[in-house]
């Protein structure tokens, strides 16, 4: 069994695909013997985000991530944000001569140039040279590694897909519901850089109900008052919610991959979004939803064409131990005497 060390920015009580992703994929982990550190915010002072002051920025004393790196001593280190947190991981790494992989979650130049108007070729810079001294650069889907590719990121890349739990999410009898039909599903943060508004002026039929919370929520309640905005919903609450509604939209030109369109399609319900690396790699069955520039099209056509019994088996396809065994496969030894990493889990199938 492994030691691995896992450094990320992002992390509970955060409320994001990320973390999802990061916490699954430590659980697993565990379940299969391996030990796992995970360097994450709570252990250190920290500051508000930014922009999304909801989100604390852990900023350690000199030497602690190093402290701490020496006395766990991994198999394999595996830095996941680009952060405080990873920037002193990577740069602990680099005077310790050890190997790492990188992975890319965030698409933070596009986040800032919405937020803050910082141009995105600043951004792209910081990020191409974090990730230039990573072993491997693990990547959700084949679209993204190479889009980045086209942005002059020269790293050999790996896929790390996702997974989605199918005994939560699954279609359900549809409720006789106080809103009118069709009920139009969001999920996620309620914030700019999401594309949210691109939905939300939309003037269609049925119902808009969001669930989530974010820096936008309160603006937006008071400007569309013809959506319904429900905050943060989980587990059984939420699973009920997605499978009462007829469509998920998914508004976002800024994601990496889009964990909720999983549980959409898994829910048995189709998906409208924007041809975009991460809905452009899942969405590719008519009947499991709609890419178009226009979104109130992609609407339609998820509405028209949308399959309940495809959504429910496309989802099938993508397992979190699936995803673990390739996160795992794509680790890299910190010193070249570690042992090799074993999988921890059979795969039952191969993510797409």
């Amino acid at each position: 069994m492994a030691r691995l060390t896992l450094v990320t920015d992002a992390w509970h009580p955060q409320v994001s695909g990320v973390v999802r992703t990061l916490d699954t994929t430590c659980r697993l982990l565990r379940e299969a013997g391996h030990t796992v550190d995970i360097i994450e915010p709570s252990a250190f002072f920290t500051i508000p985000a930014p922009f999304y002051p909801e989100i604390s920025l852990g900023l350690p004393r000199t030497g602690r991530i190093a402290q701490r790196l020496v006395r766990f001593r991994p198999d394999h280190l595996h830095i996941a944000t680009e952060g405080p947190l990873g920037l002193l991981a990577r740069y602990a790494a680099r005077r310790l001569g050890w190997r790492f992989t990188t992975s890319y979650h965030t698409r933070f130049p596009e986040y800032l140039q919405t937020l803050a108007a910082v141009p995105p070729a600043l951004t792209y810079a910081y990020l191409r040279w974090f990730h230039r001294g990573a072993e491997r650069l693990l990547v959700a889907t084949p679209s993204l590694a190479e889009e980045l590719q086209q942005r002059g990121f020269h790293n050999r890349f790996s896929i790390w897909s996702r997974g989605v739990d199918t005994t939560l999410f699954y279609p359900r009898p549809k409720p006789i519901l106080a809103h009118p039909r069709p009920i139009l599903l969001y999920v996620g943060r309620i914030s700019a850089e999401k594309g949210l508004e691109d939905f939300l002026r939309l003037s269609l039929p049925g119902s808009k109900i969001l669930v989530g919370d974010g820096p936008a929520r309160l603006q937006w309640q008071q400007r569309y008052p013809d959506a319904l905005f429900l905050g943060y919903r989980h587990g059984q609450e939420l699973a009920e919610l997605y499978a009462a509604a007829d469509v998920f939209v998914f508004p976002s030109r800024t994601d990496t991959f889009g964990n909720v369109i999983l549980e959409a399609l898994a829910s048995g319900v189709p998906v409208a979004a924007y041809p975009v690396p991460g809905p452009r790699d899942l969405i590719t069955d008519s009947r499991c939803g709609a890419l178009h520039e226009d979104l109130r099209t992609a609407i339609h056509l998820a509405l028209q064409h949308g399959d309940p019994a495809a959504c429910t088996a496309y989802a099938q396809h993508y397992s979190w131990p699936n995803a673990t065994r390739q996160f795992l496969q794509a680790l890299v030894p910190t010193r070249q005497s570690s042992a090799a990493v074993r999988n921890p889990t059979k795969p039952t199938q191969n993510a797409p």
